[in-house]
């Protein structure tokens, strides 16, 4: 198999739905210096890495991944398809998909996040026979169909968790299964003009019903739908006491190969120049945004075949050598349980004396 490709931007469909920009504010987590004097708040990175697996790469490159994620204090996060081949690689894996869910399993000690990307970025998946039945509706377009109900919407996620428990995966939140077929463009272009331009607000409950379950990793629930590099913001969809769910948009677009794995892609000024000076990351801090989050995809980053690898370990040395005292690593999933704690981004806010 040679990965999971899009025919068009996973991000382009909402165009609509973008949304105002929540409220910047603060984590408590992000301060530096002295607490009795001064503090400038630092601004928090993070990323998604879609359509991870086994398959483009091999679990060995992922594992090089966390590997160095450990090592630089780097944070962020990585989906996980379990149907990506047709099957369920947590029934009866072969020798290359166990490998790669023991990494998986060791994913949140290296400091990353694991969604689910439902279960085949594809046809919606039949647990009973073990695949998706023949011209079964697209996973990321049934996201959007207003007829669902959350008892469907949460049957089908807690096979997905049910399956990610049988290999010991515990999943983080969701990341959307963009799809670029003509089927799902015309289907999306009719629901737009039926003024169904946003996901079915019934899957953002049966998340939210999910996560006072207890079955997502913490109290809150992630989710990567649509991104902008000047509209973004973290968006609240659900809530019940500790509990919610978010919608944590990214505000760097992909320069590390994207799905193609193309060098004409691959691009490390865009997020940080050599000399530390510009490019979005750089853009952000100096504006004080709370964060900058980018997504990747894994056929472009992986360290086995990606193009974009190399670059992104050149991101990562330059904010070092250059932002280390500005910024903070989180995980999406401690952003928005922190997010959700403080009850805004208030405490990123400076500090007088």
């Amino acid at each position: 198999m040679t990965g999971l490709r899009h025919t068009f931007s996973r991000r382009q469909f909402l165009s609509t739905a973008a949304g105002t920009v929540a409220a910047f504010g603060c984590l408590p987590q992000v301060l530096a210096g002295d607490p009795n004097k001064s503090r400038k708040r630092k601004t928090i990175l993070s990323f998604y890495c879609d359509d991870t697996g086994p398959y483009v790469a091999g679990a060995k490159a992922f594992q090089i991944f966390l590997d160095y994620c450990a090592e630089q204090g780097i944070k962020g996060e990585s989906s996980v398809i379990l149907g990506a081949s047709g099957h369920c690689m947590s029934r009866q894996p072969t020798e290359e998909e166990q490998a790669y869910l023991k990494q998986v399993k060791r994913a949140w000690e290296c400091g990353i996040d694991t969604h689910m990307e439902l279960m085949t970025h594809r046809g919606l998946f039949d647990f009973d026979l073990n695949h998706p039945p023949e011209n079964a509706g697209h996973e990321g377009l049934w996201l959007y169909e207003p007829a669902i109900t959350v008892e469907q919407y949460e049957k089908y996620f807690q096979h997905i968790i049910a399956e990610g428990e049988r290999a010991g995966i515990k999943f983080t939140g969701l990341t959307w299964p963009g799809c670029g077929c003509e089927v799902c463009k015309q289907r999306y272009k009719k629901l737009r003009g039926d003024g169904h331009a946003k996901p079915n607000t019934a899957m953002w409950k049966a998340l939210l019903n999910l996560a006072r379950q207890g079955k997502f990793r913490g109290n809150t629930v992630p989710c990567f739908f649509d991104a902008s590099e000047k509209d973004f913001g973290i968006h609240q969809k659900d809530s019940d006491g500790k509990y919610a769910v978010y919608d944590l948009m990214p505000n760097a677009r992909d320069n590390f190969g994207i799905w193609e794995n193309n060098t004409a892609r691959v691009n490390p000024d865009y997020y940080i120049t050599e000399d530390g000076k510009s490019g979005i990351i750089v853009r952000h801090v100096e504006a004080g945004a709370p964060y900058c989050i980018w997504y990747a995809h894994w056929q472009g980053l992986n360290p086995g075949k990606g193009v974009g690898w190399q670059a992104f370990t050149t991101v990562v040395e330059r904010i070092k050598k250059h932002l280390s005292e500005r910024v903070v690593w989180m995980r999406p999933s401690d952003i928005t349980d922190c997010y959700h704690k403080a009850g805004g981004w208030n405490f990123l806010d400076e500090e007088k004396k």
